[in-house]
């Protein structure tokens, strides 16, 4: 019993060390909650309630004009008209309800063209009108299957016609307001209107932007022409705004800091130069709430236009150039009417041969349906055609390089008949025996048979009648190389993003498609590979690069002068021709005898009282050049072609003229003649007056 006793004493003892063991956890534990909460509140209370109110920052870059272009005398050939714009800027996480609300208030302060919008942008209007109704166009069964997204489709797609059939004119207008709002990217402008914004319109607007979240009253350009079309195509064009950068590109620009509504060059010098000409975007940065409201912005980089282009076109000299093209285009038609009737084209380009800079790039074509003349420049470097014997200073040349000519040799001049060839090959008419500088004077084709056979292999001169030859392959690559380096069938380095390098025939192992290739009857070429070309003989063999910009300047402040050079462009030597000079300065001799020695091909042209003051040298050209369409054969036509330059004892301008596919009768228009003088008139009119 007293074992008992002192069992029970002896827990009840130990029962309130525990108990007291457990108060005291619970107090070190409370107590340290308590300091927690008060190291939140007192120490860390104002980092987490910046928390809280954090707020995000963001960046969004402003365009800014587009570079303006001037001509080699200074003056505008494109600039930017100013327009009065309405832009829209969306906070991050704006609604389509808000973006209807904006498109309401501002439908009452500006007309717009509601012309366009389909169907489904209607539907999304009766949608945000009517959500209560739209939403019972699903079952309960439908609306837990679907996501967000196939619901709203599902929706759009069940709304019946009859109630998007009867809007008014003005909720007609909203809704195209709110398709362009829909447009706009988070914290990027988005243009809504810049298309004959009234000043009435643009202070309503500016009036009332309180009321208008995101939507500005600003200033926007649009390109402008003050020569018109002169020139125009080889500018080239931008985008709108609508279309923004080309979809097929938008990796490339999204990468380079472009925004997708960007306007960029699509063709031409604007799109060549389009990294100079978009100039430096400003860039103001956003402070923006979590729910995506606006609540400051600061620019960052001050923006800055984009540089100016200075071309190597005088504006006045193109002009004239254009009209000659044009002009004689016109009368060889009117000349001979029923006599042309695959005639549509004339090309011309003149340029600088020391230094490459393109004087003049000109083409007319006519419009047949409408009986129209219109300039279609682009076709100097787009379009190439068989220039016949303007080349032959090439074959030449290839003749004294690969050792099968020498300076002053003479072949006799009749038709040759090759075994298995179907036709008789021979110049105009027998022309007997020629050297070298007589077969330039002359036009001799037999004199540049004799070189193409020669390289193949063929030795025998004079050549039997009925000869049958062996020909050696290589020699068209041979050929094509020292062609090559004259810029025929190569790539002139223009600075444009594209031109043609021209159609190069399939090599073969009959002789007469070779001979073909010595006389210019089988590979096409540019106005602009030939123009390279003439250049080249006439620079002692130094092939420049062409190029239609000298400078590009930085943007000005002033209206009234052009602002500091940023950057030459410099005269740039592509190559020298693999060749003695010996055999350049023999080929410049034989163009010179062409336009002034007795029975020169261009002598009654360039040699004659009125136009020898000019000293001009060059070489002209005819080419068979049959007329197909669908493969088929319409007609037999020729290309009438000509280079030259001038003075020839100091070359200051180069040029190359093709006009393809006139008819083929005795007696033409000397189109190609023509041409050829009002380009040294006008020159030396504007140049050397």
């Amino acid at each position: 019993m007293g074992k008992k006793n002192k069992r029970r004493k002896l827990k009840r003892e130990r029962l309130p060390f525990r108990l007291n063991i457990l108060f005291f956890v619970m107090f070190i534990m409370f107590s340290a909650l308590v300091l927690q909460l008060g190291v939140v509140q007192i120490l860390k209370g104002e980092s987490f309630q910046e928390e809280i109110d954090r707020t995000i920052r963001d960046t969004t870059k402003v365009p800014v004009p587009r570079g303006e272009v001037y001509d080699s005398n200074h003056r505008v050939v494109v600039t930017n008209k100013p327009l009065y714009a309405i832009t829209y800027t969306p906070a991050k996480r704006v609604q389509a309800k808000n973006r209807l609300t904006v498109a309401k208030k501002l439908a009452q302060l500006i007309s717009f063209d509601s012309k366009g919008i389909s169907e489904r942008n209607k539907k999304e209007y009766w949608y945000l009108e009517n959500k209560k109704e739209a939403v019972k166009l699903l079952s309960t069964e439908e609306k837990k299957e679907l996501d967000d997204t196939e619901e709203y489709n599902l929706i759009l797609e069940r709304i019946p016609k009859d109630k998007i059939s009867d809007f008014t004119k003005n909720e007609q207008k909203i809704i195209a307001i709110k398709r362009e709002l829909d447009k706009a990217y988070a914290l990027t402008p988005q243009i809504v209107k810049n298309e004959g914004v009234t000043s009435e319109e643009y202070a309503m607007v500016s009036e009332h932007l309180s009321e208008l979240p995101g939507i500005n009253a600003t200033a926007d350009w649009e390109r402008e022409y003050p020569f018109g079309d002169t020139f125009q195509n080889l500018i080239g064009n931008i985008t709108t705004q609508k279309k923004g950068i080309p979809a097929e590109k938008e990796e490339y620009f999204l990468t380079r800091g472009y925004s997708r509504n960007d306007r960029v060059g699509i063709s031409g010098l604007e799109e060549y130069y389009e990294n100079v000409l978009r100039g430096r975007k400003e860039q103001i940065q956003y402070t923006t709430k979590k729910d995506g409201t606006i609540v400051g912005s600061e620019t960052v980089v001050e923006g800055e236009a984009g540089k100016d282009l200075v071309l190597t076109i005088d504006m006045e000299f193109q002009k004239k150039v254009d009209k000659v093209v044009k002009d004689e285009l016109k009368n060889i038609i009117q000349a001979n009417p029923y006599q042309h009737p695959y005639l549509t084209d004339a090309i011309a380009v003149v340029m600088n041969p020391k230094t490459g800079e393109l004087l003049a790039v000109s083409a007319a074509s006519r419009d047949k349906e409408k009986n129209e003349y219109v300039n279609e420049s682009y076709r100097a470097l787009y379009d190439s055609h068989l220039p016949g014997s303007a080349v032959k200073g090439a074959t030449v040349l290839a003749g004294y390089e690969s050792g099968v000519i020498s300076p002053g040799q003479s072949f006799y001049d009749r038709k040759l008949k090759i075994k298995g060839d179907p036709k008789r090959r021979g110049s105009y008419r027998n022309l007997g025996a020629v050297n070298d500088y007589d077969a330039l004077r002359l036009s001799s084709n037999v004199y540049m048979f004799y070189i193409a056979l020669k390289m193949g292999g063929e030795q025998r001169n004079p050549l039997p009648d009925e000869a049958k030859i062996t020909f050696n392959p290589d020699a068209w690559e041979e050929m094509r190389n020292y062609f090559q380096q004259f810029g025929l069938g190569a790539s002139t380095g223009i600075d444009y993003p594209y031109e043609s390098t021209g159609l190069t025939g399939e090599n073969s192992t009959m002789g007469g498609l070779f001979m073909n290739l010595a006389i210019g009857q089988y590979d096409t070429y540019t106005a602009l590979q030939m123009a390279q070309y003439v250049s080249t003989i006439a620079n002692d063999g130094y092939r420049v690069r062409p190029h239609f910009v000298k400078e590009i300047r930085n943007p000005s402040n002033s209206s009234k002068e052009l602002g500091s050079v940023y950057r030459n462009i410099d005269t740039k030597i592509l190559n020298r021709v693999d060749m003695d000079q010996s055999y350049i300065t023999r080929i410049q001799e034989g163009f010179h005898r062409v336009f002034h020695a007795t029975g020169g091909t261009g002598v009654n042209y360039f040699g004659n009282d009125e136009y020898s003051k000019y000293n001009a040298a060059g070489k002209t050209g005819t080419a068979e050049n049959a007329y197909y369409i669908d493969g088929k054969k319409l007609a037999d036509t020729e290309n009438l072609s000509l280079v030259g330059y001038a003075p020839y004892d100091d070359p200051e301008m180069a040029f190359a003229i093709i006009v393809p596919h006139t008819g083929k009768i005795k007696g033409r228009y000397p189109i190609n003649h023509r041409i050829g003088q009002g380009i040294l008139d006008a020159y030396f009119e504007t140049y050397k007056p």
